[in-house]
């Protein structure tokens, strides 16, 4: 709380007393009893003034009390030497600044600014100054070894959440603005309708009464059909009036204009009126001139409305040619803000910023704070209205509601800069000066803990300089001996010029409560890979920008223009940078934790591997060590608007430097710094995994990614995907066979993929028509940009008991989003091993694409892992049929008989028993590979694999049906080198197949057992034996062959000898493989298609029978996730029913109206509305209820208009409910319900039915709904969990 001036007058008059009094005693026992530092009896009042030569030392038996404003061009402080700036409290005008190049905290030396437990309560400025071309001046404040820097400013809260909606404009619609500007040459009459409830333009025409007396009599149609009572504005653009006939100004001259019989040639005219009153209607005209001096036409015309009053203002000119403009906003320049906390400790005049809550990260916006009297603890006026819309609510059970927060501290440490850019500070990359302040923290520091502090133009673009910086510190908690653990919190960061909060070869730091905004590089930053044990816990970031100093920072034209750091000619591809994120975490061990990441140009929050230690820290670990070390807590973290991924765990940086043969810049992103992350007991991969536990992950507008990870064990729990290109990517560790068996999972968590925050038009750079309704809304990649939520990759994925909601296909728009979907242009493989589960769908059209050639984002549809699509659905509850497999339709490796079609899937259902024949060639390694199953001989998959020719082999991974067989076919010479795997079989599972070679050929055959997990990585080699027929193959254990001169093939069956653990793809005794070695005399072409069928083709057959169809696809009980996603303990919900009964539903069918709130029920006799208020913070108990038959009674209609419009109070849920009949004298008070929500139709037939759940405030909810249904088509009902706005 901030002080009042009658307790900072009691509190100086305290110090002032205890002064007197203890005057004698040791400082220590007076800081002991009253932690305030200002009033230690022996500091010695300082006042030294202003002096920029002055190179001042503060050092043994020196304690200083700051008391006024001072200049230097140095302060040291060591050796026993104290400074403690006075308190001048929060009442006084006048600021202490302390000016100075540098400030140096040596052995002992003692810098204070309030304590922990007497925070500072006037306002304290640290300022460094200097530029960059000084070359005299390093603008740092460094703390050294032994070194104390305490700073604790007033306690403010940090940052909150909205939980209302702020709209753009202030408006409930958001604000509107037209000009001609740059439309082309549209001549004529343009025409504007405005809704006289919102604001907001419901209809809009342009006509060319210049052209012809057609298009005036379609003007006179328009006015004619819009609805009365609504707002009508025109304006004129060129000439209108050649051809404006007498039908059009018969329908003007209704709507009160006078001046359209005098409108002539080219004249400007602007007119705004009400359909149905011509009483207000205003308007203009200007005789035409000519073309530049005309001059311009303007009205303003107010309207008052529910959430106050807006104006309607038009433009019509001839002045150095010819435009018109509209346009709506509110009269007043202030708009109140709802806010999840208490903050009654911001003030006037603090500074704030709201979070954009579209894919824009721009969007963020920076207000002022008014003096508001009006305000409850939980809101703030801000000065000036939103251009954006900043989303405030929690929708289909999940939180979306925008930070906001708190960038005014009364203790400020800055940069002075200069107006803009100079010397070598990257003027080609930024316009303004960048060259600010940095404080540095070394090893060995006695104590430092900073709280309350605003951080402004503060880093540099220079190595090592950056607001917040602990550098090789170490242990800064109780491991490294801090009895009192180091911490920094409640600091605001922002307009910085190098990163937030830098933690470099230090653990165990608490950051807390910290805001970071509108800063250039990675804001929250643990730098060279083996920082371990720190917190980051309830930290906001936001608009985190690029910058120079690492390759990661860097955009595309840094990184192609920034080439010292690379070995020769070589130029940088914007892959080996364009990492910029928020939290850039370089080792797992750190706990991340109530944070928001809330736009940056690439990540949120990016889990980065080292594979060793860089920089200062190299050797600090072993090699791999951070990629197989256990996930900290990685818990209830936000992230949207970010341009590539909210939360991605994957990838590395190079770790050596650039040579001729790897030219890549260090530290720059890939380059065989590639990790795959595989966490394990003490990082040994030897000892049982420890999952990865990602727990509360809310991740929303995320242009491609809500989020991406790689490796595992990795799980989610409990986490929300929303509105992102992607939701969920999970990629396996990939490399065969490393740490094979371990999964990626998801269970209890939510994906939605167009939700109710459409965002605003002017900020979006994608704006197109929704699928699941017809909206428009912002999109995160062009319009026909598929969304969707869970993307099945690589594998295995379980996921389990999620739920999907609000996904759609849009065929208009060539746009094919589903639920889930098989990752796109995939080159790799999907294991049958991959399942779901307990799945709910709600008002989802598109559970699931695969695709096809052609389509959008799709491409041709036609990589390895496109051809080999499969998902295990194991519960029916995906596809209705139990036990089945979501495959392509033309993967004829894995279909039979029964298999289902489902054409609007491009997919079909399949029953039976699959594993996977990974094929390793080598010499060559560059063919592609056609299998073919002899059941369908007619249709081969052909497969090119997904490794590069660099490689010594290639892999081709299909996935095939068991006891079955095939043949493998070649574009050239059949490799020299093929080893065989059965994946994913167990013991006795096998397939038989028949390899191409040509005549002649002969081959060492082996069976090996590759014991991976052994410590020397051992081959049990055995060889097979060659028999003499088929049937000798087809009655063996695995370990014969036998080869076919005639047909050309090398026949083997491919059998598992041993049982698989959990999801090991092989076996628990290591990967069984056959290894063929074959000698070739000839050349040709192995393909043996013509000889191998008919010969070998079977008859397919079903050897797994295709489960019926169960309903529970369509209601499935006890599926989805359990609870919302919402990390609030204080968050409450409210379960309200409404139900409306109509004359004949009650009479004829036995139903009753009524409304329950959370079980208890209002359901008294009446005829014609119930309305029930309800606060909408807190829930309270109905206090505002009443019935009004407006059926029956004439004066009903006003009374219940008046009782929403003066009883019930602002900030209130309101439902409406029907019983009997309401509508024959219903008329004002239906425009109330309008203003509570209601929709048009809202007057209902005769005796029909009526439910409604209605918000009275300034905006309008999401939640907001109702349900008119005619006589005898009802009962109308409504069923909904509100979230309380407290």
């Amino acid at each position: 709380m901030v002080a009042t001036a009658e307790e900072d007058w009691l509190r100086m008059a305290t110090r002032a007393l205890l002064a007197v009094l203890l005057f004698s005693l040791p400082a220590l026992i007076f800081s002991q009893h009253t932690g305030c530092p200002d009033v230690d009896p022996a500091l010695t009042p300082w006042n030294p003034g202003h002096d920029p030569t002055a190179q001042v030392v503060v050092g043994r038996g020196q304690s200083y009390l700051l008391q006024s404003s001072a200049t230097f061009f140095s302060l040291e402080i060591k050796d026993g030497g104290r400074i403690v700036f006075a308190d001048l409290g929060s009442a006084s005008t006048n600021e202490i600044v302390l000016r100075s190049r540098e400030v140096t905290l040596g052995s002992e030396g003692e810098f204070h600014i309030g304590s922990e437990t007497c925070p500072y309560q006037g306002k304290a400025t640290v300022s460094l100054y200097g530029r960059k071309d000084d070359q005299k001046n390093s603008k740092q404040f460094m703390v050294m070894a032994g070194g104390t820097l305490e700073i604790h400013g007033q306690h403010k809260l940090a940052w909150t959440q909205l939980t209302q909606t702020v709209p753009a404009g202030g408006l409930p619609k958001g604000a509107y603005y037209y000009t001609s500007n740059g439309q082309g040459w549209v001549r004529g009459i343009h025409l504007r309708v405005i809704d006289e409830i919102t604001g907001a333009v419901v209809d809009s025409a342009r006509f060319d009464t210049y052209a012809d007396a057609e298009n005036s009599r379609s003007l006179a149609t328009f006015i004619d059909q819009v609805p009365s009572g609504k707002i009508v504005a025109l304006a004129t653009f060129d000439e209108p009036s050649r051809n404006l006939e007498d039908s059009a100004k018969e329908k003007l001259r209704e709507l009160g204009s006078v001046e359209v019989d005098s409108l002539g040639i080219r004249n400007p005219w602007v007119f705004v009126s009400v359909k149905g009153d011509p009483s207000v209607a205003v308007e203009q005209r200007i005789p035409y001139t000519d073309t530049e001096t005309t001059g311009t036409a303007t009205v303003t015309a107010v309207f008052d409305a529910f959430f106050g009053s807006f104006k309607v203002v038009l433009k019509s000119e001839w002045l150095a040619g010819t435009r018109c403009s509209f346009s709506i906003e509110p009269t007043a320049d202030e708009y109140v803000i709802n806010l999840k906390d208490d903050v009654t400790s911001w003030q006037p005049g603090d500074h704030i910023v709201l979070a954009s809550t579209d894919y824009n990260m721009e969007q963020a916006e920076e207000f002022q704070l008014l003096p508001c009297q009006e305000c409850s603890s939980h809101q703030v006026k801000i000065s000036g209205t939103t251009e954006y819309m900043h989303f405030g609510e929690i929708t289909d059970d999940v939180d979306l509601r925008g930070e906001v927060g708190l960038l005014t501290r009364n203790i400020k440490f800055q940069g002075e800069v200069e107006d803009s850019c100079y010397g070598d500070n990257f003027c080609q990359f930024f316009d303004y000066d960048t060259y600010g302040g940095h404080l540095k923290v070394l090893q060995g520091f006695k104590n430092v803990h900073l709280s309350g502090i605003e951080f402004t133009r503060m880093g540099q673009q220079v190595q090592g300089s950056y607001p917040v910086h602990f550098h090789m510190a170490g242990d800064v908690d109780e491991v490294g001996g801090y009895s009192r653990p180091t911490y920094v919190r409640e600091l605001s960061i922002h307009h910085c010029f190098s990163r937030c909060v830098t933690i470099h070869g230090t653990h165990g730091l608490l950051v807390q409560d910290t805001v970071g905004y509108d800063t250039l590089g990675h804001c929250y930053f643990l730098e060279d890979g083996w920082e371990q044990r720190n917190v980051l816990d309830h930290n906001l970031g936001l608009v985190t920008r690029p910058g120079t100093l690492l390759p990661s920072d860097r955009d595309t034209n840094m990184c192609r223009n920034m080439r010292d750091g690379v070995y020769g000619d070589y130029v940088p591809t914007a892959g080996d940078c364009n990492g910029v994120s928020t939290f850039w975490i370089a080792h797992p061990n750190n706990d991340v934790i109530n944070n928001a990441a809330a736009g940056s140009p690439v990540m949120g929050i990016w889990f980065i591997f080292h594979r060793e230690p860089t920089g200062p820290s190299a050797g600090a670990l072993p090699k791999w060590e951070a990629e197989r070390t256990p996930l900290g807590r990685l818990y209830n973290n936000r992230v949207h608007s970010n341009g590539r991924a909210g939360l991605m765990l994957d990838g590395g940086v190079k770790t050596t430097q650039p040579t001729a043969n790897s030219p890549y810049e260090y530290l720059s992103i890939g380059h065989g710094g590639g990790a795959r992350y595989k966490p394990h007991q003490n990082a040994d991969l030897s000892q049982p995994r420890v999952p990865a536990m990602i727990e509360g992950l809310i991740a929303s507008k995320n242009w491609i990614w809500g989020s991406w990870i790689r490796g595992g064990d990795i799980w989610f729990d409990k986490c929300a995907f929303v509105d992102n290109g992607i939701g969920l990517t999970m990629a396996s560790e990939g490399a065969f066979p490393n740490d094979e068996g371990s999964t990626q999972r998801i269970w209890n968590s939510i994906f939605i993929g167009e939700s109710e925050n459409v965002g605003t038009e002017s900020g979006a750079r994608v704006w197109g028509m929704g699928g699941v309704k017809p909206v428009e809304r912002s999109l995160p990649h062009g319009t026909n940009h598929p969304l969707v939520g869970l993307d099945v990759y690589d594998g295995p994925i379980l996921a389990d008991g999620c739920t999907f909601k609000r996904y759609a296909t849009a065929p208009e728009y060539d746009r094919w989003s589903s639920a889930l979907g098989f990752h796109r242009t995939n080159t790799w493989q999907n294991t049958p091993t991959s399942n779901i589960t307990r799945a709910k769908f709600d008002n989802v059209q598109s559970r699931m694409f695969l695709g096809g050639p052609g389509l959008p984002s799709f491409g041709q549809n036609n990589k390895d892992g496109d051809k080999t699509n499969i998902l295990h659905d194991l519960d029916g509850s995906l596809t209705g049929y139990p036990d089945s497999y979501i495959v392509g339709p033309d993967n004829y490796l894995v279909r039979n008989p029964g298999c289902v079609e489902k054409p609007e899937w491009r997919g079909t259902f399949c029953s039976g028993k699959y594993g996977q024949l990974w094929v390793q060639a080598k010499l060559p390694n560059t063919l592609k590979m056609s299998l073919v199953r002899d059941e369908y001989p007619d249709h081969p998959m052909t497969l090119a694999g997904p490794l590069s020719h660099a490689n010594s082999y290639q892999q081709y991974q299909p996935v095939v049906t068991l006891d079955t067989s095939y043949t493998i076919h070649w574009d050239g010479r059949a490799p020299e080198q093929i080893f065989l795997y059965p994946i994913n079989f167990n013991s006795g599972d096998w397939v038989r197949v028949g390899l191409c070679y040509p005549p002649g050929t002969t081959f060492d055959v082996r069976y090996q057992r590759h014991e991976y997990r052994n410590q020397w990585n051992k081959y049990q080699n055995e060889d097979a034996q060659a028999v003499s027929s088929l049937a000798d193959v087809e009655a063996g254990d695995g370990k014969l062959f036998y080869f076919e001169e005639s047909t050309g093939l090398l026949f083997l069956k491919i059998r598992a000898n041993y049982d698989r653990e959990g999801d090991s793809y092989c076996s628990n005794m290591g990967c069984e493989r056959i290894r063929i070695a074959a000698t070739m005399t000839s050349d040709a072409v192995s393909n043996c298609m013509s000889t191998a069928y008919p010969k070998y083709s079977v008859t397919p057959t079903e050897t797994v029978p295709m489960p019926s169809f169960l309903s529970m696809a369509h209601d499935c009980t006890g599926c989805g996730a359990t609870e919302p996603i919402v990390y609030d303990v204080n968050q409450k919900f409210l379960e309200v029913t409404v139900v409306s009964a109509g004359y004949n539903e009650m009479w004829q069918q036995g139903h009753r109206s009524f409304i329950e709130i959370d079980g208890v029920r209002y359901d008294s006799h009446y005829r014609g509305f119930l309305v029930v208020a309800l606060d909408a913070l807190t829930g309270a108990a109905a206090t505002h209820h009443e019935t009004f038959d407006t059926h029956g009674q004439s004066g009903a209609d006003v009374a219940m208009a008046n009782f929403i419009r003066n009883v019930i109070p602002q900030n209130s849920i309101v439902l409406v409910s029907v019983s009997d009949a309401s509508s024959q004298h219903a008329q004002e008070c239906l425009t109330a319900l309008r203003e509570i929500g209601a929709q048009e139709p809202v007057k209902t037939d005769f005796r029909g039915n009526f439910a409604m759940v209605g918000f009275k405030g300034t905006f309008w909810p999401s939640w907001i709904q109702q349900v008119n249904l005619p006589s005898g088509q009802g009962p109308a009902q409504i069923y909904a969990k509100i979230p309380l706005m407290a």
